[in-house]
Formats: structure tokens, C-alpha cells, sequence
């Protein structure tokens, strides 16, 4: 939810001025992004967040201007495969940005909470975007917001500070604590915690809080001999597991300089949240994105 983070970053810093939401609708073929893809724009033309690779955003932006000018939304259609080289045509609708939705959209990233916005941008009297409480008119495109990943990293060593860095980067919120008894923060399903303490002591203790937690998500740092070692002082401790425990943490991708672990437990992490293989996309025989968008079909 990096976007989001960062539209209403940018929402926050300009909300005394006009501006527009862009919003990827509806993709056939083969796209860069997919459905839910958003941007908002001021009337200088300035914006945040993405629909393309640049392909189309000088032409959405321009759009943008007109429909603050006329304050009147409108659907735009590209044709990629003539125009990008993508194989495939997109739906952009634009939009005078709802400030009821904006404020609504910080209030729940603030509170880590999960909501709803439901898109209508064809075959209504009322269209718009707004955080769904109840009917969704059908055709409507309907997204889920979640919270950004938060993560904790426990311990301050060089692979720690460059994990805060590479999770800074992705738009996680990241945290680093010395001792699990510097914890201040609740733990909640989109929390992430790596132990990368490199003291044996700090390292149980660290498991023995968390590993009961069912966190879905729990990385310890270092060999598959220390890691039972410490795992035989946990379970002699009387902890439930129910947490995730990736140890060692990190994907295979033959990791050496702290940069390059904290890679490979950024990769894991993003993989086990977004629900990815972590395989070779050349290998993979499915479409290389996945996406959240659905479309209301009748009333709910």
C-alpha cells in the first residue's frame, strides 16, 4: 500500500488546493499496472502515485486540469498496443478528488485499519469514489486498502539497519529495537518482525514473546544450528508456537554483504504478505500480476 501512503502524504502537505484522482478501472490484455493503480494531481500539474511506466500520465494530467476546470469526471481509454508496445488497452477515470474520501483514506492508514473504496466511473447518475458503507452499485470497481506492512527489526547490527533501509524504500514502516523489551508497538496481522539481535540470550527472548503471538511472520538471522539451539530454549521455556518462524531468514538468492541479506528477507517478507512464489516469472505459466480489484455484480 506504498501508493496510497504516498498520495496521501501528498494530499496532506497541499490540501488547501484543487485536485483531481486518477484511477486504473479496468485493464484488457497486458498492462504495467493493474486495476486500482491511482494518482493524484494538482492543478499545476504536479502528482503523486503511478497508472503507467510515463506512458500516459502527460495525457492524464492534462485531463486532470480540465476536469477540475469543468468539474466534470471522465473515462479515458488507451489503446497499448498501438500506441506503448503493451499488448493490451486500459481505462483511466478521472475525477475531482473527494476530500470526504482522502480524509477517511488517512484516518484508517493511521489506525492500521482495513477499508473498502468503491469506484463508479460508468452507467450512473452519481459517479465518483468513495469508502464503501453498504450498497455498491453493480459495475462499480471496488478495492481493498489495507495498512502498510509494518516491520521490526530486533537488533541494530549492520544487516538490521540495512533491512530498515531497504524496508523504507517499499514504503514499509519500519522500526528498529535493540531488546523485544524496547517494544512499544501492538503487533497486528500486517506486522512483520526479523530477530537479528546476533546474542543468543536476546535472541531467545525475543522468540519466546513472539513465536505465541500467530504473527504471520517471524525471521531469525543466522544458521540452521543456532536456530535449533535456540528453538530447544524456547520450547524448554514452555512457548507456544503459533507464529510463522522463517529461520534462517531470507530467500536463496546467495547472500553475502548485509545489503544483500536484508534483500533477501525483504524479498520473503513481500512474498509471504502479497501471497507470491517467489519462483521465476519466466517459469511462471499464469499471468505475472496478481490483483485485489473486483467489480460489484449485484447489490450487497
Amino acid at each position: 500500500m506504498h501508493e496510497f501512503s504516498e498520495i496521501i502524504r501528498f494530499w496532506e502537505a497541499r490540501n488547501d488546493q484543487p485536485m483531481a484522482l486518477a484511477t486504473l478501472v479496468r485493464v484488457r490484455g497486458s498492462s504495467y499496472r493493474r486495476p486500482g493503480a491511482r494518482m493524484l494531481i494538482t492543478s499545476d500539474g504536479t502528482s503523486a502515485g503511478s497508472l503507467s511506466a510515463g506512458c500516459i500520465e502527460e495525457e492524464v494530467i492534462a485531463a486532470a486540469r480540465e476536469v477540475m476546470r469543468t468539474r466534470k469526471p471522465r473515462l479515458m481509454s488507451f489503446d497499448t498496443r498501438r500506441r506503448f508496445g503493451c499488448n493490451g488497452s486500459i481505462e483511466v477515470f478521472v475525477e475531482c478528488a473527494p476530500r470526504d474520501l482522502l480524509i477517511a483514506l488517512s484516518e484508517n492508514l493511521s489506525a492500521r485499519t482495513r477499508c473498502e473504496i468503491v469506484t463508479v466511473f460508468e452507467n450512473s447518475d452519481t459517479l465518483g469514489t468513495h469508502v464503501r458503507s453498504g450498497y455498491v452499485e453493480p459495475g462499480a470497481f471496488i478495492q481493498t486498502v489495507e495498512p502498510p506492512l509494518r516491520l521490526i527489526v530486533v537488533g541494530d547490527g549492520p544487516d538490521a539497519i540495512a533491512l530498515r533501509g531497504h524496508a523504507i524504500f517499499l514504503g514499509w514502516e519500519a522500526i528498529i529495537i535493540q531488546a523485544i523489551s524496547e517494544l512499544r508497538k501492538e503487533l497486528d496481522e500486517r506486522t512483520a518482525v526479523v530477530v537479528a539481535t546476533h546474542n543468543f540470550g536476546r535472541d531467545c527472548a525475543a522468540l519466546r514473546y513472539l513465536l505465541p503471538l500467530g504473527l504471520r511472520y517471524v525471521g531469525l538471522v543466522g544458521p540452521r544450528r543456532r536456530r535449533d539451539e535456540i528453538l530447544i530454549d524456547v520450547i524448554d521455556s514452555g512457548a507456544e508456537l503459533h507464529s510463522e518462524l522463517f529461520a534462517p531468514a531470507g530467500l536463496n538468492v546467495a547472500a553475502e554483504t548485509p545489503q544483500q541479506i536484508a534483500l533477501a528477507i525483504a524479498a520473503e517478507i513481500q512474498t509471504v504478505f502479497a501471497g507470491g512464489t517467489a519462483e521465476h516469472l519466466r517459469d511462471r505459466k499464469a499471468p505475472i500480476h496478481a490483483t485485489t480489484a473486483q467489480w460489484a455484480t449485484s447489490a450487497r
